[in-house]
């Protein structure tokens, strides 16, 4: 319960500090709320004023705050300067094609990034464990948006295979989830691919240092000396103690995988969060901005406190010394 506490204790005061770095960035940084309101519109001054009045822009900063806090913690958050749309609705409405793209790249990388990497760690020197190092380390050190736009000139510009931006086709592809469903699939894969790519490498890296630990330990020569085979070993005796380090990756990954989508949406123009976010900081669009930064700093706080509270429930090693 004292664990539980500090953790919940520590979450908590970090979400009120980016509540409140949410509440200073984005006064600081350039920008009109007037001008994006108006748009292309000119303006009176009395038109500007009555703007600013309905804003509270004029208002002490004591009150603004007051007023942020007040439509945070009642879910009023605002209404987009530019949209004329409810903040509310724009993140509902967008969230879906984030959770797709993210969720989609996630379980690629887990899948094949555990499984390179137990093969990889449970020989280590050999030719494909040398291959997968190699590969993982380039991945990793790749820049999201050079290797998002290096697979669109080849598999979008030069190849043909996949198109280069959107969600869906712009000309339709008849009625019938199905067909629908296969279109989305066909425009999920090169942003999918390039997400998982990155965070694919990690995991190879993480599970074949795991693997390699595992291999000298006294139960697996207990197990080997039993008689079993050598698949069987790996299987049921090494693999389940190496992913531990693995799933505590995978609950601190949801939050950095959320925080990626910024610019894999916005290099293939997949309509998500990320790429909302894009556009409104471009404005700025302020009301969207605060609650979208809340959202991404927010999922990976609590990523974080989910995978320290998942890591003391699996290992007892954890528990025992704490």
């Amino acid at each position: 319960a004292r664990h539980l506490a500090n953790r919940l204790l520590g979450a908590a005061v970090s979400l009120l500090l980016v509540l409140l770095s949410a509440f200073v960035i984005f006064r600081v940084i350039g920008g009109d709320p007037v001008r994006a309101v108006a748009g292309d519109t000119p303006l009176t001054p009395e038109q500007q004023r009555e703007i600013r009045d309905r804003l509270g822009l004029d208002d002490p900063l004591a009150v603004q705050f007051r007023d942020y806090l007040h439509q945070l913690f009642t879910l009023d958050w605002g209404t987009s300067y530019v949209s004329s749309a409810p903040v509310t609705e724009l993140l509902w409405s967008r969230l879906p094609a984030t959770l797709l793209l993210t969720g989609t790249a996630l379980v690629l990388a887990v899948s094949f990034g555990v499984w390179a990497g137990t093969r990889a760690g449970w020989r280590p020197g050999s030719r494909f464990d040398r291959a997968q190092v190699g590969i993982a380390l380039t991945l990793w050190s790749a820049p999201t948006f050079w290797l998002g736009m290096i697979v669109i000139v080849v598999f979008a510009v030069h190849l043909g295979w996949f198109p280069v931006n959107g969600m869906r086709s712009a000309r339709g592809v008849g009625e019938g989830w199905w067909p629908q469903a296969l279109d989305v699939a066909h425009h999920l894969v090169l942003p999918a691919l390039t997400m998982a790519a990155v965070v694919y490498a990690q995991y190879v890296l993480i599970m074949r240092s795991s693997i390699m630990e595992e291999r000298a330990a006294d139960h697996l020569r207990v197990a080997r000396a039993k008689g079993l085979r050598d698949d069987v070993v790996r299987r049921r005796h090494a693999v389940p103690n190496a992913l531990l380090p693995t799933v505590t990756l995978i609950g601190l990954q949801l939050g950095a995988v959320f925080n990626g989508a910024l610019l894999t949406e916005t290099i293939f123009s997949w309509p998500g969060l990320g790429l909302l976010f894009h556009q409104a900081i471009r404005v700025p669009d302020v009301p969207l901005l605060q609650v979208l930064f809340i959202f991404f700093a927010g999922t990976t706080i609590l990523a974080n406190l989910a995978a320290d509270l998942l890591h003391r429930f699996l290992d007892p090693r954890v528990r025992s010394t704490a």
